[in-house]
């Protein structure tokens, strides 16, 4: 009987190890230009075709490679990194196992031109599925670029799972975001499709977080910094009043790498509990510089995720830390002694004499007689109750603007409504055959309006309008990657955005259904609204961006209706496919039936 257990070919093994490192072209981005920070670059450049899946370049001014240490950089688990188990204790640079070069060999077809400034010639490798075809001398720059054509071209079930160019490219853009806020010192360039599209000059770390973010969010980061025996921690957190109910900046570094790391996030969480609400996210930008003999950062292939040593301490340190400085820029609420309407505090004067407290009573006072002046009574204030219940009702229930087109106009609401109410400005009620029924005013116009906007997407009806004053709109570098994917269905809508460079649009024109003075803040939603599904299909962005727009334009809670706008929601809901629940699952409608109403009378 033959033997059945074998020892697997290079070229096989190479693959399997690539779908661990290299999952899609960000994968390949992030080693590469790590791989040239370590080579001390001061000037990188990425340039991308197709998202990625033609062709990724990055170019960089390091100390290059010789011939053999350029061919030697293909073979597994080569590295100048590590020269025994000890250093894997000890590491300060972004790759130390040797994986990435030869993984994105094994899948690709790259092409390596490298120098080092003391050779006058450097060298060409031609590397196919993690064959060597060629080896060369040749005249190049000093410094080393790297190009990687066809990902995954013999491995077609893995391209095959590639998403859409949008969502790839929009994953190579967080990659580079993630490095250049490590290295705010380095210059980096976006050529995407022969333009480019990001350049980030050499700067501080706000700076570099502006570049990023847009110079809006300068005005809205507090620092935060404390130095202790287990290590550094510094950076920026958002202030309370600008947390975001989705799409918020999170970030963690550790030795001037990004990593994920959920319980250290509960430290930032639990120092803005009581100043946000529990739907809103802080954003943040924290980096630690710890001792590398605490660290493991050598228990996953892509290296996001971490060990420390001491985790439960550092985790308290970053939440005093982050509450510390909310307290120390004022975020938190504190009294103010020197206001001009604050009560007068005696001063304690030790010479003047001591009375005790005297409480005038009448006892002749008898409540159920009606009130009469006397000169020694002290008469009650004048409250004028009813004037201000009067100015109450006028306050809570002022003539409505229809908020739905189509409305009956001078009808008595006695004759025609005599089953629809409000309940707190939240709920409508209305009369049914098997008892009561419970409308969510606000849930109930997302629906209406999820299908109105829906509609006009797909059979590109939106009206627009054109504003008398275009608001420029300032991006951030992700916001601006991800707006070409729904651009064209916020056309659709009616919106009107001109391109004004540097990531800024003008708002030229707007859906006719919006009242809005600030249309920039619904494009921001429906964009990161758009970033958080991660959508890829075309008709699954489509509902994403209705849902956000019917979410930001429905009529509010606390919203005074008339009979006649009561009546029109309701006939508009029930004219819709599905009027019972949300697009995304919540309860619109509740059914109070007259046995549990009887129930709970008797």
């Amino acid at each position: 009987m033959t033997d059945i257990i074998h020892l697997l070919p290079d070229s096989i093994a190479n693959q399997i190890a690539a779908g661990e490192v290299i999952q899609r072209p960000s994968s390949v981005v992030k080693e590469l230009v790590e791989n040239s920070i370590d080579a001390g670059a001061e000037h990188i450049q990425i340039v991308i075709k197709d998202a990625g899946r033609t062709l990724i370049t990055v170019i960089d001014d390091g100390k290059g490679m010789s011939p053999t240490d350029a061919r030697m950089a293909f073979e597994r688990h080569a590295t100048s990194k590590i020269k025994s188990a000890d250093d894997l204790f000890a590491l300060t640079t972004m790759g130390f196992r040797g994986e990435a070069l030869p993984s994105i060999a094994a899948i690709s077809q790259v092409e390596v031109k490298s120098r080092r400034e003391e050779d006058e010639l450097g060298t060409l490798l031609l590397i196919s599925g993690s064959r060597l075809e060629k080896q060369e001398f040749i005249a190049c720059g000093a410094g080393t670029s790297i190009s990687v054509k066809n990902i995954f071209y013999n491995v077609p079930a893995r391209r095959k799972f590639l998403k859409s160019n949008e969502t790839e490219r929009r994953n190579i853009f967080n990659e580079i975001e993630r490095i250049a806020l490590v290295h705010p010192h380095l210059e980096f360039s976006l050529i995407e499709n022969d333009e480019e599209t990001l350049h980030l000059t050499k700067a501080g770390l706000k700076q570099r977080i502006a570049q990023l973010e847009g110079k809006n969010i300068l005005q809205q980061l507090i620092d935060i910094e404390a130095e202790t025996a287990l290590g550094k921690i510094y950076g920026y957190v958002s202030r309370p009043e600008y947390a975001k109910k989705r799409n918020s900046s999170q970030f963690f570094f550790v030795n001037n790498r990004y990593i994920r790391h959920p319980y250290f996030h509960k430290a930032v969480t639990t120092a803005f509990e009581q100043l946000i609400s529990s739907d809103e996210k802080p954003t943040y930008y924290i980096y630690f510089e710890v001792d590398p003999e605490s660290l493991d950062v050598n228990i996953h292939p892509t290296k996001t995720e971490v060990k420390f040593e001491n985790e439960q301490a550092l985790w308290q340190i970053l939440m005093v830390t982050v509450k510390e400085s909310l307290g120390k820029f004022n975020a938190v609420p504190t009294i103010d002694f020197d206001r001009e309407d604050a009560p007068e505090i005696p001063v304690y004067d030790p010479t003047a004499p001591v009375q005790m407290p005297r409480v005038n009573v009448d006892p002749a006072y008898n409540p159920f007689n009606a009130p009469s002046f006397e000169p020694n009574r002290v008469s009650a204030p004048a409250l004028g109750w009813e004037k201000l219940h009067k100015s109450f009702e006028e306050e809570v229930s002022p003539p409505s603007e229809n908020i739905l087109a189509g409305s009956a106009q001078n009808i008595p609401e006695t004759d025609l409504y005599p089953e629809h109410y409000q309940y707190k400005q939240r709920y409508i009620l209305t009369s049914v055959k098997s008892g009561l029924m419970i409308i969510d005013q606000h849930k109930a116009h997302i629906r209406i309006l999820f299908e109105k906007y829906l509609t006009q997407i797909r059979k590109r009806k939106g009206v627009s309008q054109r504003v008398l004053f275009p608001e420029v709109l300032e991006l951030s570098a992700s916001e601006s990657a991800a707006l070409p994917s729904i651009m064209d269905d916020l056309e659709a809508l009616g919106f009107e955005l001109s391109n004004l460079g540097n990531n800024c649009f003008a708002v030229q024109g707007v859906p006719s259904e919006i009242e809005s003075s600030n249309p920039g803040t619904i494009i921001k939603s429906m964009i990161s609204y758009s970033l958080e599904t991660g959508s890829d299909v075309k008709s699954e962005i489509q509902e994403s961006i209705a849902l956000s727009l019917a979410r930001l334009t429905a009529i509010p809670y606390g919203r005074a209706l008339t009979g006649e706008e009561m009546l029109l929601i309701v006939s508009e809901l029930f004219a819709t496919p599905s009027p019972s629940y949300t697009p995304d699952g919540q309860k619109v409608v509740s059914l109070l039936s007259d046995a549990e109403i009887e129930k709970k009378m008797n």
